[in-house]
């Protein structure tokens, strides 16, 4: 036993290090190498075009303003990014441990003693890189419909589009829009993350008589990394396009830029991850045309009241408030008034 730290503390270490290889590496410098690298193909390939300006719309760019336009990383939503991502990370530490390291074993455990009770001892199988690649793809799949449904959730029910509503504030994109949330959102995915990844890993924990891990590759998962350069590149401005059949069944980048548009056409689409099959399920898939013009934010009647740091800190805050107050108004009368 490791006389530096007690069985608690091991407990949770292993917990964070098991969830940790799920994580989205969206920011580390490989992955934002990688966007840099196959941005300069598409500028390559398309002349100067692909990459959009604040406003939403494609224009044709030298390359140094190609990979970093000055309107997009000097415009106010760019830096009040900076600001909801510091503070986010502030406050992480005050969740993160309550909801990953105590959700995902717990629920691991839950559908591994239900499996038995329902079925009996699992099968016993023995590990392999098919089975490996296969749990990889099953943890995404779930992982997956999760976030779809807590996204989809956040954009129909008012009380949770109110926090929601601080993402979709921004008004230009770069990979940190993929952390401009307010603090209250980051415990709501992380719940779903960790439920998503210990069902998984309690089927296959049933399923294998020795311990089962992810297909890797340069030590990440295969799916994990596809996750992380999708999560980097869809909140990146340049328009990259998949071909229409695989945007059937993989999120371009550039479809999540129609998701982050305003206009009515784009309002509720795109809601997954990743992959595109839950939104062809429920239909809210959108396959954009080639440069199609997307403004992002949250339209002019509202994006006035998001557009500095606090009040995006206090946007859900002012919505609930108004929310009670409108239901009171509305509220029949008692009879003993």
């Amino acid at each position: 036993m490791d006389t530096a730290s007690g069985p608690i503390s091991q407990l949770i270490a292993s917990a964070v290090a098991t969830i940790a290889e799920h994580i989205p590496r969206d920011l580390t410098w490989p992955i934002l190498l990688l966007t840099v690298i196959l941005a300069s193909g598409i500028w390559l390939v398309r002349g100067g075009m692909g990459g959009k300006s604040a406003d939403g719309h494609v224009r044709r760019m030298p390359l140094g303003e190609f990979l970093l336009p000055r309107d997009i990383y000097t415009h106010i939503s760019a830096k009040v990014d900076v600001g909801l991502y510091v503070f986010e990370r502030l406050l992480r530490p005050l969740w993160v441990t309550g909801l990953l390291v105590g959700i995902a074993p717990g629920t691991e455990t839950l559908v591994i003693s239900t499996l038995e009770a329902l079925i009996g001892s699992g099968p016993t199988l023995q590990s392999n890189f098919a089975w490996m690649l296969l749990y990889s793809l099953i943890s995404l799949l779930i992982y997956d419909l999760v976030f779809f449904l807590i996204h989809f959730s956040e954009h129909k029910i008012p009380v949770l589009w109110a926090i929601h509503k601080v993402h979709h504030s921004a008004e230009v994109l770069t990979p940190l829009t993929r952390y401009r949330e307010h603090f209250f959102e980051g415990p709501l995915y992380a719940a779903g993350a960790a439920i998503s990844f210990g069902t998984a890993g309690g089927v296959f924990g049933w399923l294998f008589d020795s311990d089962i891990s992810q297909a890797t590759l340069f030590n990440l998962s295969f799916f994990a990394l596809l996750f992380g350069f999708n999560g980097s590149f869809r909140h990146y401005h340049v328009a990259f396009h998949y071909p229409h059949w695989l945007s059937k069944w993989l999120h371009s980048p550039v479809m999540h830029h129609t998701h982050h548009s305003y206009l009515e056409k784009h309002r509720d689409i795109n809601l997954a991850a990743v992959t595109s099959l839950w939104d062809r399920l429920f239909g809210t898939l959108y396959i954009p045309e080639k440069d199609e013009y997307t403004p992002w934010g949250l339209g002019p009647e509202i994006q006035e009241q998001y557009r500095s740091f606090w009040q995006n800190v206090a946007a859900p805050f002012r919505d609930w408030s108004s929310m009670i107050k409108t239901k009171r108004s509305t509220s029949p009368a008692s009879p003993h008034e």
